[in-house]
């Protein structure tokens, strides 16, 4: 039982709403299967969508006019309409959802962390993240919330060549809602198990023929099936769209995000087994109190038309954050496999990120031969202050509590100062991209960019310091070949780079990561462009990877080379008349060296989505659906064999709109109440899944 007091949130907010989708049938077959295609047709200006699918009807990621089927890489898109359909609030609600995704190290809650076929990014901050075409994960950052995304976009393979810092598996990039020149508003509220409520407002409107602006803000007081654990957090993220000219524009995005809750290292293993201890039981002490994420994003991007064929676009992002708190957190289990020995943390860590961007697009086109260029310049800045206090047990002063009879509120520790350090991050690219088109059936997309780093790390308490400044070249090639309207082969191949931040127990900086990777495969879409599938089979090799540390916890080491290969199929779209799916299955088999495996990634994982959508003879709308994810067994701690073992969970969603500007709706996750474990550190830090859990929502448009 969770004995931490909860209170009803109160829920007052002011403003916004809209979400525009448009999904157009070009129909290639004849007018009546065009009439039964357009027949569920809606276009929805706010609130939840209904009537839409899962096709991608346009993707920013990739900086280049292709059309996803023509373009030699796999991308799988998450629309607003399967957010919408999985009830989705954060990320992490729909990468079970995604072929290849594997979750990894959450920092306790803190953060998002997965794996992207098989391969992490930083063991300690994350994977390679992007936003609006902006790096969005360097330095600590809150689990993304996606009450400003219009869809979230996988880049599946090497993206360094337009990125620079990503991971040869795969990019995510958050696309944010952007203003509407049509006025609306929706509210939506929430309540489900374990006193959860949540709040969210969107609201979007011209002012004038020139100037457009969005907000979206959220509000969220979320209980637990973890003792003593709760969360609560706050969005505000405006966005507005200027017409300074007739070719001129400039848009802004910005997002103000706060995240509380008690850092959760979940349950431990007694003598490697799981299940002893229960899935609720926190091993923390209730009153360290919350570990405070705070964020801050400014976006600004200037676009010009000189003519139809050639526009410059001029970019500035910059990201702040902040994670502060106390926490208790397992150290071992002793030889009586009930005792639990525990160390108390204080951190203090900070970040700020600006980045400049400049490119140049264009067509030239001559004969049959088509080329959609992209020139561009990059420079950053990324500073990473890191303060934290820590105390160890010992057999004098264990601070421990038994796992099979914990009792709470011992006499706490005073943290001592353990590691204090500054990094700082500099960086300068030059990009230049070519996606060729020859004639009807051949397409290709070559790349470059250079990448100088300069990269230092000061240890305040030792007074040592580490630097280093590397230089790479990051090519990149794909070719796809269209032998009609709705297939396409393709294959491509490229290379990443990722300076790695922190430092080792001995305070060295790490040698920056660099992977290659090789990918072929098959597109398939429909003719009337609502249903498409991939296919592919992947080879990638990454060097000097981060992984924990297995001497020394709350430290990382370098693996040195690990590869992946592997097989993923992605399916989405609409199906028939009333339904609509989105399914995927991969495949991936990774070596560390030496047959050794990596942390919480699975060889087999897969899902399927699929929702039925129709009115009733009053005319009022509705939706039901279900779906169903699988993923395997996976590595729980380095070095050992302790695994966690494969799970699947189902998953049940509904609505009704009794009106057309009033919808309910119902989500039930873990149908089964399946006892599962979503992802692990050590056999003392192993993350639970979330047993059944209900939540049930209202939405109104105005």
């Amino acid at each position: 039982m969770n004995t931490r007091k909860n209170k009803a949130v109160p829920f007052a907010l002011s403003a916004l709403v809209c979400a525009l989708s448009t999904t157009s049938v070009n129909a290639q077959t004849n007018d009546a299967q065009t009439a039964k295609t357009t027949e569920l047709e809606r276009v929805e200006v706010v609130g939840r969508r209904q009537g839409g699918g899962y096709e991608a009807a346009d993707v920013s990621g990739t900086k280049s006019d292709l059309p996803l089927r023509e373009l030699p890489q796999s991308v799988r898109v998450i629309s607003r309409q399967a957010i919408d359909d999985l009830g989705a609030i954060r990320l992490d609600d729909v990468l079970d959802y995604v072929g290849g995704i594997s979750r990894q190290n959450n920092f306790g809650g803190l953060w998002d962390n997965i794996a992207i076929r098989g391969l992490p990014g930083n063991e300690n901050t994350g994977m390679a993240m992007l936003r609006n075409g902006f790096a969005a994960n360097r330095g600590f950052n809150a689990p993304r919330d996606l009450a400003d995304v219009e869809r979230v976009e996988f880049l599946k393979g090497p993206a360094a060549a337009l990125y620079g810092a990503s991971e040869p598996g795969g990019t995510v990039n958050l696309v944010t809602k952007k203003p509407l020149w049509r006025a609306g508003t929706s509210a939506e509220l929430y309540a489900g198990n374990y006193d959860s409520y949540r709040a969210a407002i969107d609201t979007t409107a011209p002012l004038g023929a020139s100037f457009a602006y969005r907000v979206n803000a959220a509000i969220e007081d979320r209980g637990s099936f973890r003792d003593f654990v709760k969360t609560e957090r706050a969005v505000f993220a405006p966005a507005f769209t200027w017409k300074i000219g007739a070719n001129t524009t400039l848009d802004y995005n910005g997002q103000w995000l706060r995240h509380r809750t008690p850092l959760d290292r979940g349950v431990q293993a007694i003598g490697g087994v799981l299940g002893t201890v229960a899935r609720s039981q926190f091993p923390g002490e209730p009153n360290d109190g919350d570990v405070t994420v705070e964020n801050t994003s400014h976006q600004f991007v200037f676009e010009h038309e000189f003519n139809t064929d050639w526009r410059a676009r001029a970019a500035l992002g910059a990201r702040d954050g902040t994670l502060n708190g106390f926490s208790t957190e397992p150290s071992s289990i002793r030889s009586d496999n009930r005792t639990l020995w525990r160390q108390r943390r204080e951190r203090e860590y900070k970040s700020d990120d600006l980045s400049v961007q400049g490119e140049l697009l264009g067509r030239i086109k001559t004969g049959a031969i088509s080329h959609d260029m992209l020139l561009g310049v990059e420079t950053y800045r990324f500073n990473l202050d890191q303060l934290m206090r820590r105390i160890n047990p010992t057999a004098a002063a264990p601070y421990a509590i038994d796992l099979l009879a914990p009792v709470y509120g011992q006499i706490r520790p005073t943290p001592l100062p353990n590691t204090d350090t500054r990094e700082e991050q500099r960086g300068v690219a030059f990009t230049v991209q070519d996606a060729i088109s020859f004639g009807s059936h051949w397409r290709a997309v070559a790349g470059v960019r250079v990448d100088r780093v300069r990269q230092s790390l000061d240890n305040r308490r030792t007074g040592a310091r580490t630097q280093q400044n590397p230089t790479e070249t990051l090519p990149r090639l794909g070719v796809s070949y269209l032998p009609n309207a709705q297939w396409t082969l393709y294959a491509n191949a490229g290379k990443s780079f990722r300076a790695n931040a922190g430092s080792s127990v001995a305070g060295r900086a790490f040698e920056p990561e660099s992977g290659t990777a090789y990918e072929v495969g098959a597109k398939w879409e429909s003719l009337d462009k609502r249903l498409g599938a991939t296919v592919a089979l992947f080879d990638i090799t990454k060097r000097n990877v981060l992984t924990p540390d297995p001497a020394n916890a709350g430290f990382s080491v370098t693996a040195g080379k690990v590869s992946s290969t592997g097989m993923e199929f992605d399916l989405a779209g609409q199906l028939t008349k009333h339904w609509r799916v989105t399914g995927s299955l991969s495949y991936a088999d990774v070596d560390a060296g030496g047959g050794a495996r990596l942390l919480n990634v699975p060889k087999i994982n897969g899902s399927l989505l699929a929702v039925y959508e129709s009115t009733f003879a009053g005319g009022s709308r509705y939706g039901i659906g279900g779906g169903v994810t699988h993923m395997g067994r996976r590595l729980g701690e380095t070095g050992t064999n302790f695994d966690l073992p494969a799970y699947t969970t189902a998953k049940l969603v509904a609505y009704w709109s009794a009106t057309p500007t009033l919808r309910v709706s119902l989500d039930v996750d873990n149908v089964f109440d399946r006892t599962y474990y979503t992802s692990s550190f050590s056999r003392v830090w192993v993350t639970p899944g979330t047993p059944r859990n209900v939540m049930l929502g209202v939405q109104a448009k105005f």
